[in-house]
């Protein structure tokens, strides 16, 4: 994040024997008295003389560097005698320009978290339709539904690769986020007619357009959050957590809004299984997609008229429209705030054949071989209740219009674990934590194998998807932790391998939906949480004990020179 910040100029204009720390310099056009580092300034340069100090000349307080890197500061603060400064150089942004009024600065401020709360809002309702209807493709569409999951993750997997550094250079991080959510709406538009000829097209969109949408987002924030840090004299670090934690705050209640929608829908004139009905007995693990007409693609067979479809379909076809309306009309371009966009090494990340290269290089690490497995289970256990849970357990035995009810305990319990489980890790460790992720799913794996679903033991439904939300939680915060972790200052490799074999998870997931019968999915399921379990354990024993080799840097060695 650092490379991305905006280049800084520090003019010392206070008197030494004064102690004030000069002045910095940023290119806000809301700021027309400070300028940037890259433009010229027309002052003529005045040597110094007794009445026209320079300051930090004569003081080493003020002693001055140029920064090794753009966006590495140069902090010029005298040291209190009875205090330590609380950043490093680096790591510090430093003090506002002292000529800046306060009501600029406020304006400033005020605007960045409008652009927040903003581009949440729009997320919140591009995933109200998106989270609810994959939730229910397996149900409403079943095979071509589950397909096309797998075409969309796969369609993600050629994106990150190759899209978001070209369409972010081209449309800048505003249109691109906009442009992106288009894909979203191609999706839900293809719900009218699905047919392979429109949902899989549909789905490919989508996926092509995740990437640099996820892409443009994330930069948006984190730019925008280190302006905030320079205006407020804080660490960078701590507010741009703080953006992303509004910003998941907003997003995450997409689970609850667009699964009460489509129960709402669905819940009209629907009939409730008897419990006595022998259709049952082929729910759960009993479950195959060649039995007893299951693998039927006509969603009437599960109580769901045109007319539902139809109703759903239009309510989350506006709701993706809305997002991008949103934030073309009401997202300030991130140029207002700071010049990251117009600087030539903005999109300077690897083009995406050196990204494909670097990849694949990245797996002759020894640590990448091991948390594969539990890379791949991550998208196997979000794949695994998102279709064959809803499909196999809630809309068999307790019927379609009871999915968006379950699912909202599911994404409750995972949002709430998910800002638990930070501050838990500081004071137990990470290795519990995971042990904790493991032994949740490991119970409502079990207890899938030994439960009948049966309408009248409606709180066990409740109680596996919460679960499974926790376990959730811990995999989709300490997975993406742990990669930072075993692998410092290579995220780029790292976390490309880790959407990539997640997508592999996903992909295997989804295409088997229609292949296997639950009882042999349970047992492929648990058993990459087996191996994943190992890989990881492995990793921390071997870091531990300090066993593999290591060059003169530290860094552990490749496998492969």
């Amino acid at each position: 994040m650092d490379k991305k910040r905006a280049s800084i100029s520090e003019e010392a204009s206070a008197d030494v024997d004064g102690g004030t720390a000069g002045t910095y310099a940023f290119n806000y056009k809301e700021l027309p008295s400070l300028r940037t580092l890259n433009e010229p300034s027309n002052e003529v340069s005045q040597p110094p003389s007794k009445n026209n100090k320079m300051s930090g000349v004569e003081n080493r307080a003020f002693a001055r560097e140029e920064p090794k890197s753009a966006g590495e500061y140069v902090r010029a603060v005298p040291s209190a005698p009875d205090a330590s400064p609380p950043f490093s150089a680096s790591e510090a942004p430093p003090p506002y320009a002292a000529q800046t009024s306060t009501e600029q600065i406020k304006s400033i401020k005020l605007g960045i978290m409008k652009n927040i709360v903003v581009i949440s809002i729009a997320f919140v309702f591009l995933f109200t339709a998106y989270n609810s209807l994959a939730n229910l493709q397996s149900s409403i569409n079943k095979e071509l539904g589950t397909i096309s999951l797998a075409t969309l993750y796969a369609a993600l997997v050629v994106s990150c690769a190759f899209i978001p550094p070209f369409l972010i250079s081209r449309l800048k991080l505003k249109f691109t986020i906009a442009f992106c959510m288009l894909g979203y709406s191609a999706y839900m538009a293809a719900q009218f007619y699905p047919t392979y000829y429109t949902m899989i097209p549909g789905a490919i969109l989508l996926g092509l357009g995740a990437a640099p949408m996820w892409s443009a987002k994330c930069t948006y924030l984190t730019e925008v959050g280190g302006v905030y840090a320079q205006l407020t004299n804080q660490n960078k670090e701590v507010i741009v957590t703080r953006m992303f934690g509004v910003f998941f705050l907003f997003f995450q209640s997409s689970q609850v809004w667009g699964n009460l929608i489509s129960s709402a829908v669905l819940s009209v004139d629907s009939v409730e299984i008897d419990p006595s009905d022998p259709i049952l007995e082929t729910c759960g693990i009993n479950y195959c997609p060649d039995a007893s007409g299951n693998d039927s693609a006509n969603a009437t067979d599960n109580g769901v008229s045109q007319q539902k479809l139809y109703t759903l379909s239009t309510i989350y076809l506006v709701c993706a429209l809305l997002s991008t309306v949103i934030v073309l009309v009401l997202v300030d371009p991130l140029s207002r705030f700071c010049d990251y966009e117009t600087k030539p090494d903005a999109t300077a990340s690897k083009s995406g054949g050196q990204l494909l290269m670097a990849t694949f290089r990245h797996l002759t690490h020894p640590y990448q071989i091991l948390i594969i497995p539990l890379t791949i289970w991550s998208g196997v256990e979000q794949a695994f209740i998102q279709g064959d849970f809803t499909n196999a357990f809630i809309s068999c035995g307790l019927g379609v219009q009871w999915i968006g009810y379950v699912m909202i305990c599911y994404g409750v319990c995972d949002a709430l674990c998910s800002v638990c489980f930070s501050p838990l890790v500081k004071l137990v460790g990470r290795i519990p934590i995971f042990l904790l992720g493991c032994v949740a799913n490991v119970i409502i794996i079990v207890l899938f194998f030994m439960w009948r679903p049966n309408p009248t033991d409606i709180y066990i439904y409740f109680i596996a998807a919460g679960v499974w939300g926790v376990a959730d939680a811990v995999w989709q915060t300490q997975i993406n932790a742990f990669y930072g972790v075993i692998f410092p200052g290579k995220a780029e490799a790292a976390f490309s391998n880790y959407r990539m074999w997640e997508s592999v998870g996903f992909i295997l997931t989804f295409v088997t939906n229609s292949m296997i019968c639950i009882d042999a999915k349970l047992y492929i399921v648990i058993g990459f949480l087996f191996l994943g379990m190992v890989g990881y354990l492995t990793i921390e024993v071997l870091e531990r004990f300090n066993v593999l080799p290591r060059g003169a840097d530290g860094q552990l060695l490749k496998l492969i020179d």
